[in-house]
C-alpha cells in the first residue's frame, strides 16, 4: 500500500511528513522519505463485493521501490502534503482501481515502525473499506494483476508467512478481512516488526 513505481518524476515527488504520533510536521521528496525512515502516512481502501462476499485481491508490480511485486488488498498510497487520509484513500482508488464515487467507511489505523530490504519504513496507516460491484480498470504501472477471492481464501493466505503479501497491509489489516457478519469495530493500534 505504501509506495509507487521508482521513477524519476515519483522519486522527486513531495509528501507529507509526520511526527510519530501523526501530526503532520512538513513535507519531504519520497525518496528522502525511504532512504532516511522518516514517519509519513499512507491510506487505502479494502474493496468488497456488493454482497460482502468477496474481496479484490492485487498484486503490485514489479516496479515498485516498496514491496515490489507484493500482493496487498488495499488500493492506497501515501498522503500528499495537506491531504486528510479519506482524501488520499478516495485518489488512490480512483487512481489504481479506477473506482470512483463509492462510499468509505474507516475499518483501521496503525503506526507501523517496520523494515523492507534494509529500509526502515515508518507510516501511519489508515484503511478504509467500500462495497463494489462496478467495473475495475488498473493502473498497469500500480497493478499487474488483480482478483476477487474469498475472505476466507484471503485469510488462508494471510496465515502464511512465506507468501509475499504487502507486510504494512498485514500488520494493518489484522482480522479486518472477516465476513461482514465476524469483523470487530474499527481498530486502532501499532505494529512493528524490528
Amino acid at each position: 500500500m505504501d509506495s509507487a513505481p521508482d521513477t524519476s518524476r515519483q522519486a522527486h515527488e513531495v509528501v507529507a511528513v509526520f511526527d510519530g504520533a501523526g501530526h503532520p510536521v512538513g513535507s519531504a521528496e519520497r525518496s528522502r522519505v525511504y532512504d532516511e525512515g522518516l514517519w509519513h502516512a499512507s491510506a487505502g481502501v479494502l474493496v468488497r463485493s456488493g454482497d460482502g462476499k468477496r474481496l479484490y485481491v492485487h498484486r503490485r508490480s514489479d516496479t515498485k521501490r516498496v514491496f515490489a511485486g507484493h500482493h496487498d488488498c488495499l488500493a492506497g498510497g501515501v498522503l500528499d502534503p495537506g491531504e486528510t487520509p479519506e482524501q488520499a484513500a478516495g485518489r488512490e482508488l480512483a487512481e489504481e482501481l479506477g473506482i470512483t464515487g463509492a462510499v468509505l467507511t474507516p475499518i483501521a489505523r496503525v503506526s507501523w515502525n517496520g523494515r523492507w530490504q534494509g529500509l526502515r519504513l515508518r507510516c501511519h496507516l489508515y484503511a478504509y473499506e467500500t462495497h463494489w460491484d462496478g467495473p475495475i480498470v488498473h493502473q498497469e504501472s500500480e497493478i499487474a494483476a488483480g482478483w476477487w477471492w474469498t475472505p476466507e481464501e484471503l485469510l488462508t493466505h494471510l496465515r502464511d508467512p512465506a507468501w509475499p503479501f504487502a507486510p504494512d497491509t498485514r500488520a494493518l489489516l489484522g482480522n479486518r478481512v472477516a465476513p461482514d457478519e465476524n469483523r470487530p469495530g474499527e481498530q486502532t493500534g501499532t505494529a512493528g516488526n524490528e
